[in-house]
């Protein structure tokens, strides 16, 4: 895997997740063709573009994502201000608003 390809690709397919709807690294990890570097998406997030909607990522689960600027109340405020809530860091109706675009 191309490094920086696979970031160029993660941080496209981020930029296009819509407001009110989230998604998983893995799905996101699976989007740009390696299903299993769910672990790089999150470093991509983490050290990568900071105008990228990266709140709308969270875990497989609906999870908040600890390691977020400013930890997972952070994460919840954020997402809140588009939305989408969360009760006990877990997404609200997670499979509901979960973006899976065909690829």
């Amino acid at each position: 895997m191309a490094e920086s390809q696979f970031r160029q690709d993660v941080e496209a397919i981020v930029a296009r997740i819509p407001v009110g709807m989230v998604t998983t690294y893995g799905d996101v990890a699976a989007m740009a063709g390696h299903p299993y570097a769910a672990r790089v998406v999150g470093g991509i997030a983490h050290f990568g573009n900071a105008e990228l909607p990266w709140q709308r990522v969270v875990n497989r689960f609906g999870g908040l994502a600890s390691g977020y600027p400013g930890g997972r109340d952070s994460h919840a405020a954020h997402l809140q201000s588009e939305g989408v809530s969360s009760t006990n860091h877990i997404v609200d109706r997670f499979e509901e608003i979960r973006w899976r675009p065909q690829v």
